[in-house]
């Protein structure tokens, strides 16, 4: 399998399909590159070359017990576009991923980029704090930390509903995709699990966003139950220069179905133009 060496000699994981100009993605928590799968076959079938790693802690990529912060994971994005001589590429970031890619952005600059896509991002802040509250209280993060931490099995079975909507009225979400969502979440390390989520939650995007100087697509969907489309889609389109916001009525955080299907024509569509 493919793997990149980080800087303090972490082996990342990753996985390169097609040619043509890159689209480069990055997955949430608690999950691995083959989120993006069908994401990473459609831009590859249509001439762009695909490619997505997994974070460290994550998936088929090394479990480290430090390098599991927000700096550490930009830097191994970094170091991924610089070994493979990535140019001109387009970074998509779904959750964590789309705060990995603001840090990115805001850190390393746009030279080996020209778009980005934001889907479901954590940016600008999470956390409820005085200066951000409208933010999600502490307690609800803790509480996350103390079910993984306790029985993470069943805590990210039980996570997979409010991930998929599957908890709302009339639901279509599969079982299936709700037991993959288990197996990649389980495929985490516990301590990377752990240590992340102090990274998506407290973690402050907001100077990241400002620095962000490519044309950037920001979609999010309404009815978004992990990461509330309020405090976080809406408020990042304000703070990136050149932003399009796309909202999908009714949407989870995770796509699927329809949901699925017009993102990926919007992605498809931005990507061209």
């Amino acid at each position: 399998m493919p793997y990149i060496t980080a800087t303090d000699g972490t082996d990342i994981f990753y996985k390169d399909w097609g040619s043509g100009q890159p689209v480069v993605f990055s997955h949430g928590w608690p999950l691995n590159a083959d989120a993006w799968d069908s994401q990473l076959r459609l831009v590859a079938e249509n001439g762009y070359r695909a490619i997505a790693h997994d974070r460290r802690g994550h998936g088929r990529s090394a479990q480290p017990w430090n390098g599991n912060d927000m700096d550490t994971y930009a830097d191994d994005l970094f170091g991924l576009l610089e070994t493979l001589d990535v140019r001109g590429a387009i970074l998509v970031g779904h959750s964590t991923g789309g705060g990995e890619v603001a840090r990115f952005l805001g850190r390393h600059g746009s030279a080996r980029v020209s778009k980005a896509v934001l889907l479901g991002a954590v940016p600008p802040l999470m956390l409820k704090t005085d200066a951000n509250p409208g933010g999600v209280p502490i307690e609800v993060f803790d509480d996350i930390r103390a079910g993984v931490l306790a029985d993470r099995s069943q805590f990210y079975k039980d996570l997979s509903a409010p991930f998929y909507g599957a908890n709302r009225p009339g639901s279509t979400v599969s079982q299936g995709t709700r037991d993959a969502f288990w197996l990649m979440s389980m495929q985490c390390g516990l301590k990377g699990a752990y240590d992340c989520i102090k990274q998506f939650s407290e973690t402050d995007f907001t100077d990241d966003l400002r620095r962000i100087d490519v044309p950037t697509l920001i979609a999010h969907g309404d009815d978004d139950q992990i990461v509330p489309i309020a405090n976080a889609a809406i408020k990042s389109a304000e703070l990136v220069k050149d932003a399009t916001l796309k909202v999908y009525e009714g949407a989870p955080h995770g796509l699927t179905g329809s949901y699925n299907d017009a993102f990926n024509a919007d992605l498809m569509a931005f990507i061209q133009s």
